[in-house]
């Protein structure tokens, strides 16, 4: 009994420590909180339409980019995670925000200023993608962002 006691705290205090556990483990928002700490920190906003298990854009997303603990420490430090569950009721909020980018009820994922405006590259190109994204090109996109300000 002692073994087991002694382990179970050995994983407690390294999951509160940060050492195990998902690297993915984000502390996803919904848009409405989102919109506010963006608008409060002054921080851009990864702004995921997601499905979830089921999805093959959504997995790989969870387990290859946001599962990576570089990107995922990124995104903690520099930006506010938000998560529309698309398996939910939107908001209207939600709602507008969606087709205002064309999301046809959709996998979306948007990279959004505090003002909640997509943002674009030096080249005019929108950071709004439908499909899957290399972590690499993610974490350029990132890196350039916060270059930027």
């Amino acid at each position: 009994m002692r073994k087991v006691s002694a382990v179970v705290a050995l994983i407690l205090v390294l999951t509160c420590t940060g050492v195990v556990g998902a690297a993915g483990d984000l502390p996803w928002l919904t848009l409405k909180q989102g919109m506010e700490r963006a608008k409060e920190e002054n921080k851009a906003m990864i702004v995921d339409f997601f499905y979830g298990k089921g999805c093959a854009r959504c997995e790989f997303l969870e387990t290859k980019v946001y599962g990576d603990p570089g990107i995922a420490e990124k995104i903690r430090t520099d930006f506010i995670p938000v998560r529309i569950e698309l398996r939910k009721a939107l908001s209207p909020e939600e709602e507008a925000l969606g087709r205002k980018y064309d999301y046809k009820n959709e996998c979306l994922l948007l990279i959004l200023d505090p003002q909640g405006n997509v943002l674009t590259d030096p080249d005019g190109s929108k950071f709004c993608f439908a499909d899957s994204i290399d972590p690499d090109q993610f974490i350029r996109y990132l890196d350039w962002y916060k270059r930027s300000r």
